[in-house]
């Protein structure tokens, strides 16, 4: 299955995404910067939070992005919230959704074959999972004793941190690393990364088989 706009001359249509976010917004506001600078072929239609009082939602606004809030506190259990968020979804016109420290399964499908990418601050499948996010990775990494992780992103399916990966990249851990610094250049990748594998995305050059994602050739039109 190949995902994305056709990668063809005439079409250099943006695409229309969601972002989904849960936390700081620190992953929407780099995105925010690269579309802004002319790198990113994407606007972000809407950003949806599942905590009211998430800085995200400052970041949003600020940007002046329409922001819909889905508050997980007020479901008693994960599918009717769910629902909820795929019902807020489905009245914008979307090409992508997109994870951005959303803490949260999505109902697949319930969300019109839209495609969900997700960014993770550690080589999965290593350090994945429920319960694995933030600083609870970094902090599992040091204590474990690795000498390397990394970043993948990655297609969302219903499991946490399991969908095709689309891309990866290494980060060596030192021995004087503390979540922090290992944080903070786990970070740098992660918000050149995510953009990269967005444009991709939106150039049609991405082609999902089973579990593999085959990134395709740049066309010679695009150039």
């Amino acid at each position: 299955m190949r995902v994305g706009a056709p990668d063809t001359m005439e079409n250099t249509r943006i695409i229309s995404a969601a972002v989904l976010l849960s936390g700081t917004g620190s992953t929407l506001q780099n995105l925010i910067g690269w579309i802004a600078a002319g790198k990113l072929p994407a606007k972000i239609a809407v950003v949806l939070s599942s905590k009211p009082d998430a800085y995200g939602v400052t970041r949003a606004k600020d940007a002046g992005i329409p922001v819909v809030i889905v508050n997980r506190k007020g479901f008693k259990n994960h599918t009717k919230f769910a629902q909820e968020v795929n019902d807020r979804l489905a009245k914008f016109d979307l090409d992508l959704i997109v994870l951005a420290g959303y803490s949260h399964l999505l109902l697949l499908d319930k969300l019109r074959n839209i495609p969900a990418i997700n960014i993770h601050p550690a080589l999965i499948p290593s350090f994945c999972g429920k319960g694995f996010y933030g600083d609870k990775v970094h902090k599992a990494v040091l204590e474990q004793g690795i000498k390397v992780t990394g970043v993948t992103v990655h297609f969302v399916d219903e499991e946490y941190d399991h969908g095709p990966i689309v891309l990866q990249e290494a980060v060596r851990v030192r021995r004087d690393d503390t979540i922090a610094s290992l944080r903070s250049r786990v970070q740098r990748i992660e918000h050149r990364l995510y953009p990269e594998a967005i444009k991709l995305f939106a150039e049609g050059r991405l082609r999902v088989e089973g579990r593999k994602v085959i990134i395709l050739p740049l066309s010679k039109s695009r150039k």
